[in-house]
């Protein structure tokens, strides 16, 4: 604690500096996000020991984020970023699969702590005479790059950071806060539980499209802090392709990724089979072995009008195995719509909606009903129906730098269990950003 106290220390004053002495050489941008949660009793005839609390429940969570960026030489960067986390999710952030609030994790105390989210090294290899103007932003240095370039990271991030982005769906400190809405929730990406790992990640751009890759760390048990040393067995591998295009005018892009995960993983199948011949609840971490488990990932986004946009995501894995690093979510489909408030006089102000299937593999599913629990979700048992998912938010910009925003989130079948819920949930959020 005091290492990182010290680091956000010497952090603190290196933004002032980089303030002080603006130039594309430096960035420096800091967040303040709150989010207050709560839920009203839900309908519940049983419930088991992962299950989501069903009587009134209030939650609050804190992030404030320094955002750090030094340039080391021509296309050389370091971006450092020491984060302040407190609060805590719903019933210790059990009992839904798409959970409501992308700002918490599941294995921590809710008491304030200091981290060190990200430190990586970038470079970027401009190949063409075309350039674009970037301008600065978190992580981000400002300046003109070629169009044509190479990007290669080293370090600690998330995989999130630079695959599966979408205009109107990617961040849960502005936008949609569900896990399932603000990015894929079939895809079970390598981090730790505060959604972070080590590795290498790539990206060739052209001016319509752009190829990445990523291979990073797992972590040593599902969904814990500590990542796996055994790096030759335990990691995570990640490939997209982005496309850019335009109908109308209008931009739009869509994004195909692929993901392998190797791990020491359980295989539901296996656990239940065991179950079945010793009379006794399946237990999937009693089956664990370094295995595979991939998955594929469909994203678009499309401006319809100056103002309003669409978003959809479709994801797949394979559901073998158990469920590693982010959410219990096998099958997920989600769309929406965002509509900036111009027509209401209130240009930076943002309303969108948005809905979102969620469903987990014949084999979780079994693993389920017969009393299995994972990380995330188990009842004790299951009348299987998908997790079905409505979210909409009002972004008020008040001030420049301030934005309040009033959520509501309504989940049917929470955790695929048609016999409890549904659960509304209402939400106020507070962005700061510089």
């Amino acid at each position: 604690m005091n290492r990182d106290r010290n680091i956000l220390k010497i952090t603190a004053l290196l933004f002032l500096a980089a303030k002080l002495a603006w130039s594309d050489d430096w960035t420096a941008h800091e967040q303040f996000t709150s989010i207050l949660q709560a839920h009203e009793p839900f309908h519940s005839p049983y419930a088991g020991p992962n299950s989501l609390f069903s009587g009134a429940e209030g939650r609050t969570s804190v992030t404030s984020t320094f955002f750090l960026g030094r340039r080391l030489w021509n296309g050389g960067a370091v971006f450092v970023n020491p984060e302040v986390l407190a609060g805590q999710g719903f019933s210790h952030t059990l009992g839904l699969a798409g959970f409501p609030n992308g700002e918490i994790y599941r294995v921590d105390k809710p008491s304030p702590k200091i981290v060190l989210s990200r430190i990586y090294l970038q470079q970027v290899w401009g190949l063409g005479q075309e350039t674009e103007r970037i301008e600065s932003d978190q992580n981000q240095l400002g300046g003109e790059v070629s169009v044509d370039r190479l990007t290669v990271v080293g370090g600690k991030f998330s995989l999130a950071d630079f695959f599966d982005n979408n205009t109107y769906s990617h961040d849960p400190r502005t936008q949609f806060m569900n896990w399932a809405l603000f990015t894929n929730g079939a895809w079970d990406y390598a981090s730790d539980t505060r959604g972070y790992t080590y590795g290498l990640y790539t990206e060739y751009n052209q001016a319509s499209w752009a190829v990445r890759a990523a291979s990073v760390m797992e972590p040593r048990q599902a969904n814990q802090l500590i990542l796996d040393p055994k790096i030759s067995q335990a990691h995570g591998d990640e490939l997209e392709f982005e496309y850019r295009y335009k109908v109308s005018a209008h931009p739009g892009k869509w994004r195909t990724i692929g993901w392998w995960n190797h791990a020491h993983m359980g295989n539901y199948q296996d656990a239940i089979n065991a179950a079945t011949l010793l009379g006794s609840t399946p237990d999937v971490t009693a089956t664990r072995s370094y295995s595979q488990k991939y998955g594929f990932g469909l994203n678009i986004e499309q401006e319809l009008a100056a103002d309003v946009g669409f978003f959809s995501r479709a994801g797949w894995d394979d559901g073998k195995t158990e469920t590693w690093a982010f959410t219990e979510i096998d099958r997920s489909l989600s769309g929406g719509f965002s509509v900036k408030g111009t027509s209401w006089h209130r240009h930076d102000d943002v309303l969108a909606s948005a809905i979102v299937i969620n469903g987990v593999s014949s084999e979780h599913r079994q693993y389920l009903q017969t009393g299995g629990t994972g990380f995330l979700i188990g009842d004790g048992r299951l009348n299987y129906a998908p997790e079905e998912i409505w979210e909409t938010y009002y972004a008020c910009k008040l001030w420049k730098h301030l934005t309040l925003t009033p959520d509501i989130q309504l989940l049917k079948n929470p955790a695929y269990n048609a016999d409890r819920g549904p659960v509304i949930i209402g939400t106020f959020r507070v962005h700061i950003e510089f």
